[in-house]
This record gives structure tokens, sequence and C-alpha cells, in this order.
């Protein structure tokens, strides 16, 4: 058979693997920035776009999209051409991927420390990069499949078949959990509230985690692994249930997140069934990555590649048995809100996806510039100081999410908290925060290390090209399965078949979970005396969620005996049916405020905001000063409130016609409030002396919206003459 020349286009590559190193760096700066403001939280005093609130989403997208993102798509370009004998489709949507990728990221390192975040996990960024994101994203599926149908290998090797399902499932993903009215250029509102909020974002959080961060990269391993240790695959029939068997079950496993909250308990069990077998799948893909290297274990020992390689494997079995572990109620209970959970993402992170990219850059770089690595022994130290790094940040946080679960839980024998005040907890876990600030500082030591090995390797190397390569065509053959043919391989040269079949897979979980919670209503009962946050309410809702006060404080108050106790009546799912977005939250570094409606009076509120210490001794929250004297900007309160209109809110006209008004007569009296306090007066008079510049009236300045809405929490019920309807 006639041959074909062709070159495979390397230069793609090496702008992905570039970016993916320079990213990797500013994205875990940021995050070892945050984990020095817990020890020390006024290091970035009156910098409101380095406050703790804004620069957790920037840590968790730059690490997410930036560094694991580019990875991602270095490592499928590279191996996508070789399994496929094909250049890429098309080098303009390749290029388009990549600077339309890089320029989304600027776009959120921009952003976010600014306060534009819709605050859900994983999805904070505003509404036009959610159209670039999904304009991006196609451009890439289209490369993907565009080359998968002009290939010259006429079996799609696992690897693609991953490749597939992560395009498919995260279209989808981020499709729907993105959906939401626009307000204005950075302002918008998700459509779905509440309980509803709740599920489409852990339907999508949780499976961004399945199909970000775990899928293309069991395609990477799929080839690298092999690759690196020159041996095939353990086990064909282990990968084809491997495969099959995660894309379907990953997807149900969402409600995991939301135990013991709000969520209908039928949404909240179906998810745990299916994480308790989501372990199968997982590990049989640890075993297939491990068991490849029967044989190569003295390379093992020599080969830096492979060391990181089995720890990358090893940290993802560790983490896929804790995940359906965790899902257990009984453990669930103990774990969620405390460091526990930082502890078990951050195994998959910086294990699982930082090891096995930091492995298939050390492999890649010295082939793709036709030259040796600079150095072992500065791979091997990279291995040894990122390993330790490993270790000294998730095991004392594991610690810490162990103390944290055990004192919130200590009762007297009177029946009153051990631990009533909540800083109590927080004091006693500071030495584990001062040991995950070194394992950081270790982690990301290493990976400057890797940076400098792979610019002297490509200083001596040659500059990297476009590689020729030579491969016979794809001839054409019956569609119908081949006598003797196993149904596998047939669906393995029908990639149409093949992408249907996977895109069935996952949508039959989201369908059944998402679908009767949007839909019926009757699954989320109301109650008469909630009603739609005041027009002040809603803007001091909305610095909320500015600041990211979500990422240290929960609303969502779980029915057990130390909740109701420290904070309150437990959650209700009709309290949220107003709430664009949902701010149930998922890590509580202080108390859950659900109930503190009422709770303290207004100055306290103020004093906390200004300096926290003030009226909490030893607390580790950040100063908000800005909001004490930044004039709020009401201009779009009306467009605010129509935009709830359409999505069910109950203004009526002439709520929304009289904002301007209600807003001042709600905003004076929280100003009397204020006032009324000497002490107050005295500093804010000493403050308003000493500026130097016209001082905006108390009654116009965030600080007072935001007390608004805080005072709102929690206080549309009372207990003893609660009343349901259902709809």
């Amino acid at each position: 058979m006639e041959t074909q020349q062709f070159y495979y286009d390397n230069k793609i590559v090496k702008k992905f693997l570039y970016a993916t190193m320079f990213w990797g760096v500013i994205g875990m700066l940021v995050g070892l920035l945050l984990a020095f403001l817990f020890l020390f939280p006024n290091l970035t005093d009156g910098v409101s776009w380095l406050s703790f609130g804004r620069l957790r989403p920037l840590h968790t997208n730059a690490v997410i999209f930036a560094f694991v993102g580019n990875a991602i798509f270095a490592g499928i370009y590279y191996s996508s051409q070789r399994l496929l004998k094909a250049r890429m489709f098309s080098d303009a949507l390749s290029n388009f991927n990549f600077w339309g990728w890089q320029l989304i990221i600027v776009g959120a390192a921009i952003t976010l420390p600014l306060g534009f975040s819709s605050s859900k996990e994983y999805a904070e960024l505003e509404w036009p990069f959610d159209i670039a994101i999904a304009v991006v994203w196609v451009a890439f599926g289209w490369n993907l499949i565009g080359t998968i149908l002009r290939r010259r290998q006429r079996h799609l090797y696992v690897a693609i078949w991953f490749y597939i399902a992560t395009f498919v499932t995260v279209a989808v993903l981020h499709i729907f959990n993105s959906l939401a009215i626009p307000v204005s250029a950075f302002k918008s509102y998700s459509v779905y509230a509440g309980v509803q909020d709740a599920l489409v974002q852990w339907w999508y959080g949780h499976n961004a985690v399945a199909f970000f961060l775990t899928t293309p990269f069991l395609g990477l391993m799929y080839y690298f692994v092999p690759k690196a240790a020159n041996r095939p695959v353990y086990s064909y029939r282990l990968s084809i249930i491997h495969f099959w068997s995660l894309i379907f079950i990953y997807i149900w496993a969402g409600p995991h997140h939301l135990l013991y909250t709000a969520l209908p308990e039928w949404a909240q069990n179906l998810g745990v069934a299916f994480s308790i077998m989501l372990l199968m799948p997982s590990w049989g893909g640890m075993i297939n990555g491990l068991l490849t290297l029967r044989g190569a274990w003295d390379k093992v020992r020599t080969d830096p590649v492979l060391k990181f390689m089995v720890v990358a494997l090893t940290g993802y079995g560790m983490a896929t048995f804790e995940g359906p572990m965790l899902s257990l109620k009984n453990v669930n209970a103990i774990a969620h809100y405390t460091d526990w959970i930082i502890a078990h993402v951050h195994v998959g992170a910086l294990a699982w996806n930082g090891f096995l990219t930091f492995g298939m850059i050390y492999w890649l770089i010295p082939r793709m510039t036709k030259s040796k690595l600079y150095s072992i022994g500065l791979a091997n130290v990279h291995f040894w100081i990122g390993t330790l790094g490993i270790i000294m940040y998730a095991l004392p946080l594991y610690v810490a999410g162990f103390i944290q679960a055990s004192m919130w839980k200590q009762f007297n024998p009177d029946g009153t908290l051990v631990y009533g005040n909540f800083l109590e907890t927080v004091t006693e876990i500071m030495p584990m925060y001062w040991m995950r600030a070194i394992g950081g500082t270790l982690f990301i030591t290493g990976m400057l290390i890797m940076c400098y090995n792979v610019i002297q390797t490509i200083r001596k190397g040659s500059e990297v090209t476009d590689e020729l390569a030579e491969a016979t065509a794809l001839q054409r053959v019956s569609k119908s399965r081949v006598a003797g043919e196993h149904w596998h391989s047939w669906l393995e040269r029908r990639p149409i078949q093949l992408t249907i079949g996977a895109t069935i897979a996952i949508l039959i979980g989201g369908i059944i979970q998402i679908v009767p919670t949007i839909m019926i209503k009757s699954n989320i009962p109301t109650i008469t005396s909630v009603k739609p946050y005041t027009p002040l309410e809603l803007e001091g809702r909305d610095l909320y969620i500015r600041e990211g006060c979500v990422g240290c404080h929960s609303q969502m108050i779980r029915p057990f005996r130390d909740e109701v106790e420290r904070y309150g009546e437990f959650s209700k799912a009709g309290e949220f049916v107003y709430d664009h977005p949902f701010l149930w939250g998922s890590k509580r570094t202080g108390p859950d405020l659900h109930r503190i409606g009422g709770k303290y009076s207004d100055n306290w509120h103020f004093n906390h905001m200004y300096d926290p210490q003030s009226t909490s001794s030893g607390s580790i929250m950040p100063a908000y000063k800005w909001m004490i004297t930044t004039e709020l900007d009401k201009s779009n309160t009306e467009t605010k409130m129509q935009a709830m209109v359409n999505l069910g809110v109950p203004y009526t006209d002439e709520e929304i016609a009289n904002a301007q008004q209600h807003m001042a007569d709600q905003g004076e009296q929280i100003e009397k409030n204020l006032y009324s306090d000497p002490d107050f007066v005295a500093s804010y008079e000493t403050d308003k002396n000493s500026s130097g510049a016209d001082f905006v009236e108390m009654r116009d300045r965030e600080i007072v919206a935001l007390i608004a809405y805080l005072q709102r929490l929690g206080t549309d019920i009372k207990i003893q003459d609660l009343e349901t309807t259902q709809n």
C-alpha cells in the first residue's frame, strides 16, 4: 500500500506546554499567598483586589483551567496526532484554541480580583467569559473530531475515547450550569434558584472534577505511562470496562456534595449510591495504569518521569477511594465544611494532576527539542521536594479536619456546647495552617526547579519544529461487524457511534437527577413567610458575592444537634426560593451565617468588617475597609430587580419604581442605628476629619447595604408558626 508523508504539529504542543508551566507558577503563587493569609490575615490590608475572598477563585481557576487546562491541551494535541496518524485537522483552530484560552485566563486574572464573580464553585467567571469558553471549547472539539475523521489509524485507542467523553461532557456541563440572565457587562443572575441551583452547580462542580481533572488525564495516562515505560497497557478489556462504567457512574455522584442539606432526600441517596459504585471503575483505571509498569520497576527507580507517574496514579487511587468514603453519610457528617475536604481536593490536584503533568513535561520537552534532559538529578530533587510538599500540605489538614469536627460536636454534661465560640476551633488548628504553608512552599519550589531544568534543556536543544511522519492512508471497509469481531472493536472504528454512545451514557444520570428537581415544583416546598430581598438587601447580597464571603462562610445549617445549638434552626428548602445564585458554601473557616440576622447590632457588623479582630479576638478574617468609604452603586438596582422578575421573583412594578426611595429609607434607618452608638460617632468623626476628602453619607455606603443583607438572613421564618404550602 502507498504511504503518505505528513507533519505532526509540534509548535502548538510547545505553546501549550510553556503556558502550562507559566500559569502553573502563577496559580500556585496565588495559592501560597492565600495560605499565608490564614496566618497573617492583614497581610494585604486595605487592598481590595488582594483580599482572600477575591483571590481564592483566582487561585482555583488558575490551577484548574490555566495550569491543568493547558496541560490537557498539550497532551491531547501531542498524543492525538500520533494515535490517529494525522496532523491536527486545522492549524487555525489549534491556534484559536490556544490564544482564545490564554485570553480567557488573562480576563479571569483581571476580573476575579476586581470582584466580578458568579460565586459558583469552579465556574466563577461572568457570562461574557462563559460564552467565550463555550466558543473556544467547541473549536477544540471541532479540531479533535475533524482529526479523528481524517485519521490514518483505523481503531481508536483508549486515550481517544476519554478525549471524546471529555469534550462532550464538559460542553454539556458548562452550558447548563452557566445559564444566566445578564444585568450588565459583568453581572448576571443564575436562572436557577436555591435548591435547584445547588443541585445543578454540584452536578457541574463534581463532574468538572470528573471530566476536566480526571477523564482527560486518564487519557493522558493511557498514552504517556506506556510510552515512558515502553510497555503495553496491562489490559485492553479492563480499559473498556473502566471507560464505560466511569463515564456512566460519575455523572450521578454530584449530590454527595449536598448531604444533610435542604436537597431532597431522594437526590442525596442517589448521589450516595452511585458514589460508592464509583470506587470500582476508578480503581480499575489506577490498577490498569500501575500494572502497565509490570516488568519495568527497575526503570521506575532510575527514571524521574516514571516516579512522577507512579505517585500520580497512587494519588489518583487515594483520592478516588476517599471520595466514595466521604459520600457515606456518617463520614460526610464529620468531614463536610472542614479542612479534611481541602486536603482531599489537594491530594487529587497536586499528586494526580500536578505530578502527571510534571512527568509528561519531563518526557515531552527532551523529545521535542531533540536533546536529553538537562539534569536528571534536578528532576529527582523536584520529585522528592514535591512529594514532601504534598505530604506536609495534606496530612496537617486531615488532622485539622478531625479536630474541627470533634470540637464542633462536643457537649458538656448540662447540654451546652463545650466550644461555644467558633474561634476556639480556629485557633486550635493554626499550627496545621503553618505546616500547610510550608508544604505549599516546598511544592512550588519543586516546580520552579522544574522550570529551570526545562529552560536549560530547551537552551541546549534544537528549536521545536514540525515532525515528519509517514503512514498508510485509511482504507474504506464495511460498516458492519466483521465475522468474529468484538463489538467494541467495531465501535472503535466508528467514532460517530462512539461519541453518541458516550453522550447517552453521561446524559442519563443528569436528566434523572436534575429534571425532577427543576420541573416538579412540589419537590421544593414553599414557605409563605419567605419574601424577596428588599432593593438594599439585594445590593448587599451582590456585595457579599463580590467579596467572596461564601468561600469562608456557609449558609446552610444541617439538622445536627451541635449545629442547631450553635447557629439556630436547621435550614429549609423553601427559604432559598429567591436566591439567584444559591450561597450555601462548602467550607467553614468562619461560622455559618444563615441565622445571623438580628443576632448582633448594626454597629457590631460595621466594626467587624472594619476590624474583625476588634469584635472577635483571634479572628483570621481580613478587614474590608474599602466598603466603609466606598459609595454604593445604585444605578442598576431596578435592572437587577427586573431580571429577578424574569426569573420568577415576585417584585411588583411599584416596588421596582420606588426602589431608590426604599433603599434611602432602609439605609437611613441603619445609619441612625450606627450613629446611636457614641463610640461609633467618635471613630467616624476621626476618620472623616483625617481623610481630607468629601465623605459620602453613611446611608449611601456599601457597608450599609451589606449590613442590611446580613441582618435579613434567616429572619423570614419563625419556627413556632412555620407554615408551608405545597405548589
